[in-house]
């Protein structure tokens, strides 16, 4: 057979270094589908080399794998959809990258350029459809000439802008025979060199943020999911400078928690420490973050600013800095440690990490609080001291992410992420998919509600079931808070509206999760005693298969954030008087506000 566009779309992604793409198939893209056929019976006893196509279930799971390949790797994720119905399901995930400055390539499917603005079948005015999530570039293959400059441009776009592209290509485009574009006038003539981008700001910039940081006498540092490859350099700064430092959620991996002075998460789902951190400092260091909360950063004016971020469009936009440093961060901060100046900052150390020893023997003591049956603090705290230190975790949006930002400590060489920008449900199974495949050699650890795992949990635990044999190291648990409840949502209506729990919208329906886990040939641990918790974790490392754990929790222990406000304690207190679960409520607060007065822990 002649080789066609198909075809050659593929060799083309291949030779940018691309070897998995992620999709759901169609009609709309059987001639690429086709030559996925033909690749793969051509390197069958070639497994280095070219593309293996990843069937996730869902094309919101695709985009999801696409996602985390990206943040996992470093690399461009690609996924692949049909057209109409297909590449609508994309959209979700490419959001998730989108506003997590992820560089993703959206392949779809599209109707014959014959039939397009006809009113047919699954037709979709594509490019209006993505201009939003891939403004950076989307585009509809017409020839096959122009197919080599618009995977070029997709591939280089989303990886040197961290930004989503897409291109649409017809489904008879896909059949017509491959070409190269011609030497005349009107081709494009593009190439795969390497990009040679700028990694560090000028000289005198760095000796300008060097004397605003060498002022400072209590420095606070802010750092971000674009600091997650610095943490030597991070670690080596705040010692000179004497910093505390905050994390955003997408950075939770950039600096680890056995730190003395690392306050963990900043924001809703942040803590206690971080919050004193950057009240009572006079300059913040931001690197690498885009944290939206200003109202969790220091007082306007009462600090100076600096802030590394790689993408100018971000300089300024969270507090009002003084400088802005457009560079790596890695590279940065390597440039600026040399100018900065020994500080003798033992009393400002001293504060941040008593107040850190403090806010952990705290955590200790909510978690082993009593829960009914078991307290969702206590499931967390129990993992963290038994994660692996190459442990790869992924978290679900939802009170998951509440226990996931306090009670996990992060060792060094651990990763985890989550929706931090879209903050949306169910990508954490599909995250945890596509770090096996990136990385079958790691255990990876899936945090999930039970309103998330009945999105597209479910989904993915089949997808599980179907590749665990080709990983290396098959550990892959799945950790499925079974609440009953769509827990996140209750709390904002109750701190944010004041509304009692509304059944009807919050309910989630009973699923016997841990058995159908067994019913694919995974193995499925239920608990619902606090005593279960923690050798329910050694067993899930230990088991011979990925492992779904369930863990019936107590829906009603309040995620307490950092710093209460009048108002939110109103609409609490306010929401309790038509709240069915009021005494439990109560009883829950007033436990956590005793630990919070009196923490008993040993931290």
């Amino acid at each position: 057979m002649a080789r066609t566009v198909g075809d050659y779309l593929l060799e083309r992604l291949s030779a940018w270094g691309v070897r998995r793409i992620y999709g759901y198939p169609g009609d709309g893209i059987n001639g690429i589908m086709g030559a996925f056929g033909r690749l793969t019976a051509s390197t069958a006893d070639k497994p280095d080399e070219g593309i293996r196509f990843i069937q996730a279930g869902h094309e919101e799971l695709a985009a999801f794998m696409a996602c985390a390949h990206a943040k996992f790797t470093g690399e461009v994720g690609v996924c692949l959809a049909t057209s109409g119905p297909g590449a609508i399901h994309l959209l979700n995930g490419l959001y998730d990258a989108s506003l997590d400055h992820q560089p993703v390539v959206a392949i779809v499917g599209q109707q014959k350029r014959s039939a397009i603005g006809g009113d047919y079948q699954q037709e979709v005015d594509l490019i209006s459809l993505f201009k939003d999530v891939a403004h950076e570039f989307v585009h509809m293959a017409t020839t096959p000439e122009q197919v080599r400059h618009l995977v070029d441009r997709a591939m280089r776009i989303a990886r040197d802008r961290r930004a989503v592209t897409c291109i649409i290509f017809p489904n008879d485009v896909q059949e017509l025979p491959a070409a190269e574009p011609p030497r005349e006038h009107g081709t494009v003539h593009s190439g795969i060199g390497h990009t040679a981008l700028g990694q560090v700001p000028a000289a005198a910039e760095l000796l300008r943020a060097a004397d605003i940081l060498n002022r400072g006498k209590k420095v606070a540092m802010l750092v971000g999911a674009g600091a997650l490859g610095a943490t030597e350099e991070l670690i080596a700064v705040a010692d000179r400078l004497g910093a505390g430092v905050a994390k955003a959620l997408l950075g939770k991996a950039a600096m680890p928690d056995d730190l003395p002075y690392v306050t963990g998460a900043i924001g809703l789902l942040g803590t206690k420490p971080s919050w004193d951190l950057m009240n009572e400092c006079d300059t913040l260091l931001m690197v690498g973050s885009g944290f939206p909360y200003s109202e969790f950063l220091p007082p306007e004016g009462k600090a100076r600013g600096v802030q590394i971020d790689i993408d100018p469009r971000m300089i300024g936009l969270r507090y009002p800095m003084e400088l802005g440093l457009v560079g790596d961060s890695r590279e940065t901060l390597r440039a600026l440690l040399p100018l900065l100046e020994q500080k003798d900052a033992a009393g400002w150390r001293k504060d941040i990490t008593g107040w850190v020893d403090r806010w952990w023997r705290v955590m200790e003591g909510r978690a082993l609080n009593p829960g009914e049956p078991v307290n969702p603090q206590r499931v967390f705290w129990e993992l963290s001291p038994r994660l692996p230190a190459d442990s790869i975790l992924t978290c679900d949006s939802g009170s998951a992410a509440n226990w996931y930002a306090r009670d996990i400590q992060f060792k060094r060489g651990m990763m985890g992420s989550l929706s931090g920008g879209l903050a949306t449900m169910g990508p954490a199974v599909p995250y945890a998919l596509a770090a096996k495949f990136a990385h079958p050699q790691r255990p990876v650890v899936a945090l999930v509600g039970d309103g998330a795992m009945q999105m597209n949990g479910i989904t993915g635990l089949i997808s599980i079931a179907r590749h665990w044999r080709e990983w290396s190291d098959p550990r892959l648990v799945v950790m499925v808070l079974n609440n009953g409840d769509l827990n996140e949502v209750t709390w904002e209506q109750r701190a944010l509206g004041g509304d009692p729990r509304f059944a009807d919208a919050q309910e989630v329906p009973a699923f016997p999760y841990a058995e159908y886990a067994r019913l694919l040939g995974l193995e499925g641990i239920r608990v619902d005693r606090p005593e279960q918790v923690a050798p329910a974790w050694d067993a899930a490392f230990a088991a011979d298969r990925p492992t779904l754990v369930e863990m019936v929790t107590d829906p009603n222990i309040p995620p307490i954030p950092p710093h209460l406000t009048a108002k939110q304690t109103l609409a609490y207190f306010s929401a309790l008087r038509g709240d069915p679960d009021a005494r439990a409520l109560i009883l829950a607060s007033l436990r956590e506000t005793w630990e919070t007065l009196f923490p008993i822990g040993k931290g």
